[in-house]
């Protein structure tokens, strides 16, 4: 497995060093959104926490009374090719079917937030703007070039060798580099030598507390301290969500790793309510991302005790000055 997604890592970089050459040479120019635009993206393949870095920063500006818009992709939903308003900031207009799986959990957790669902991100860009949205956050939208951004902000975690969408050396495009911290960092002045230490974070996971998927009741991070559990996720990096489990001190009896973005039919439910009566744990628990998909299968949760790991990150305080720095320039 590992060998095949290397092989896929090697076309994908060699195709991303073409287009980035083109636009380096201005053989293709980005266009510019008519509000001023915050890329979120990364060079690793899925994993890197874009999405609670998304939720992180647009409660950020919300909080200092921006109308902030979410400009996803909407990978997998039925609007990610014709593109659609998910939420526009007052109440949701579609289903994560729709609005795929990862913008739908933003909607909820950020009601105030517009959502704007395709593939054509400027389209969306002008949308929010008609809407009276004053900054849009691009989601996965470092590679996304035909859009101009107003701040680049990179995931990167060094850990990743093989499955990379670029090479390391792209990181120079960055405006600001998060890093994921490592006890051992041999890395940092090679990048150093590509960004302004000045423009180099680093954040840290951390577990943030479970909810009750029906009520969204939440509970403390240590609520499952010494209880046994079963697990599933339809994730990318599953072994990040068991090993977060096993930091909160539960004891992970068995764990369900489906593919990303995982619908949840009925088959999948039964699978896991089988296993549930098999082991006997005290609950199930799964990721938020999940929880989307599976909060109107009544009879599942009536019959099981679900819960979610809301998944948070430790940021410096420094990258917080550094984005309010940005604010005053488009004042």
């Amino acid at each position: 497995m590992k060998s095949l997604l290397f092989l896929f890592s090697c076309f994908h970089r060699l195709g991303c060093q073409l287009k980035n050459l083109a636009y380096d040479r201005e053989l293709l120019k980005p266009k510019r959104a008519p509000i001023p635009v915050i890329s979120i993206g990364n060079i690793n393949f899925g994993g890197t926490e874009k999405t609670p870095l998304v939720m992180e920063l647009v409660a950020f500006l919300v909080k200092r009374g921006l109308k902030t818009a979410l400009i996803s992709r909407g990978y997998k939903g039925a609007w990610e090719r014709k593109g659609g308003v998910l939420s526009n900031g007052k109440r949701i207009l579609g289903t994560w079917k729709e609005g795929g799986d990862e913008p739908y959990l933003v909607a909820l957790r950020l009601p105030q937030a517009g959502i704007f669902i395709g593939q054509e991100r400027l389209r969306s860009c002008q949308k929010a703007k008609e809407l009276g949205f004053e900054i849009a956050v691009l989601d996965d939208g470092f590679q996304h070039r035909r859009l101009y951004r107003s701040l680049d902000i990179v995931l990167y975690n060094p850990a990743e060798k093989i499955a990379l969408r670029e090479p390391v050396t792209s990181l120079k495009r960055a405006d600001i580099l998060l890093i994921k911290k490592r006890a051992e960092f041999p890395e940092m002045p090679k990048l150093k030598r590509l960004l302004s230490p000045e423009n180099i974070f680093e954040y840290s996971v951390r577990n943030a507390g479970f909810s009750r998927v029906e009520t969204r009741q939440m509970l403390g991070e240590d609520a499952f301290r010494g209880k046994r559990i079963l697990a599933f996720c339809g994730i990318a990096r599953p072994e990040r969500f068991i090993s977060l489990l096993k930091e909160s001190g539960a004891d992970v009896v068995f764990c369900f790793k489906f593919p990303d973005h995982h619908p949840y039919s009925e088959f999948s439910l039964r699978k896991i309510a089988k296993k549930f009566h098999e082991l006997k744990p005290e609950a199930v628990v799964t990721t938020e991302k999940d929880t989307v998909k599976i909060a109107s299968a009544k009879e599942f949760l009536e019959e099981i005790p679900a819960y979610a790991l809301r998944i948070g990150l430790n940021l410096e305080q420094e990258f917080y000055n550094r984005i309010l720095s940005f604010l005053q320039t488009i004042k």
